[in-house]
C-alpha cells in the first residue's frame, strides 16, 4: 500500500504540512490521531510493526528497547488501559493495541563488564519511529502517549528496575474525527513544524 492511500480521512494533510526541501512523502503524511475504528489488528500486521523497530540503529547494536503490548479484547487489555491517565482514557479505548516502550539502561561491553548506556532513551526513539513509519506504511496509525502512569505501570507489568519507562502508544487503523469526543474533534489535525532556522545551528550556539 502506498503511503498516500493512509490519508483518506484527513486529505488536508497536505495544506497544512509543507517540506522546505524535498523529503519523501512520508515524513510529511504520517501523524498522531487519535480517532481509530477499534477493529482488530492482526498479529502479522502487529508483529511487522514491531519487526520495522528490531532493525532501528543502536550504540554498539546494544537494542535496549523492548515493547510490552496488549490488543483490544485480550486478558491484559484492561491493565494497560487503566495505565493511562483520564484524558487519555477518553480516546484510547477505540485503539486495537497499546504498547508501552521500556528500554535497558545498562549494557554489558566487550570485555564483559557491566556499564551504564548513555543513549538508552535515544536508541528506543528511534525504534519508536520504525514503529510509526511502518504502521503508517501499512494503513495504520501510531500516536505516542507521555500522559500514562509510569509507577504503576513498573508493578502491573513487572518491569525491571534496570528498565526505564519511555512512551505508551496507541496503535488502530484510522478513524474519522467524529468517532472522538467532541473535545478531541477540533484537534484531530496533522501538527505543524518549527522551521529549520529555529532547528538547525551552523556551528554552535552564538555566544552569549
Amino acid at each position: 500500500m502506498s503511503s498516500t492511500a493512509t490519508l483518506s480521512h484527513v486529505d488536508l494533510a497536505a495544506n497544512i504540512r509543507q517540506a522546505d526541501y524535498s523529503i519523501h512523502p512520508l515524513f510529511i503524511e504520517r501523524w498522531s490521531p487519535r480517532a481509530y475504528t477499534g477493529e482488530t489488528i492482526p498479529d502479522s500486521v502487529l508483529f511487522a510493526l514491531f519487526e520495522a523497530a528490531r532493525w532501528a540503529p543502536s550504540g554498539s547494536n546494544d537494542q535496549p528497547w523492548r515493547f510490552l503490548f496488549s490488543k483490544k479484547g485480550s486478558a491484559t487489555w484492561q491493565t494497560f488501559f487503566d495505565l493511562l491517565l483520564p484524558g487519555n482514557q477518553r480516546w484510547a479505548g477505540q485503539a486495537s493495541a497499546l504498547v508501552v516502550l521500556v528500554s535497558r539502561k545498562t549494557k554489558i561491553g566487550r570485555d564483559g563488564a557491566l556499564s551504564i548506556s548513555t543513549s538508552h532513551s535515544f536508541d528506543t526513539g528511534a525504534a519508536w519511529q520504525n514503529l510509526a513509519l511502518q504502521a503508517h506504511l501499512l494503513g495504520w496509525a501510531t500516536r505516542a502517549i507521555g500522559g500514562y502512569d509510569r509507577e504503576k505501570a513498573r508493578i502491573a507489568l513487572r518491569v525491571p528496575d534496570d528498565f526505564a519507562l519511555e512512551a505508551a502508544v496507541a496503535i488502530g487503523r484510522p478513524g474519522d474525527k467524529s468517532l472522538l469526543s467532541p473535545e478531541f474533534q477540533d484537534r484531530e489535525i496533522p501538527s505543524g513544524r518549527h522551521s529549520l532556522k529555529e532547528l538547525v545551528i551552523e556551528g554552535g550556539f552564538a555566544a552569549a
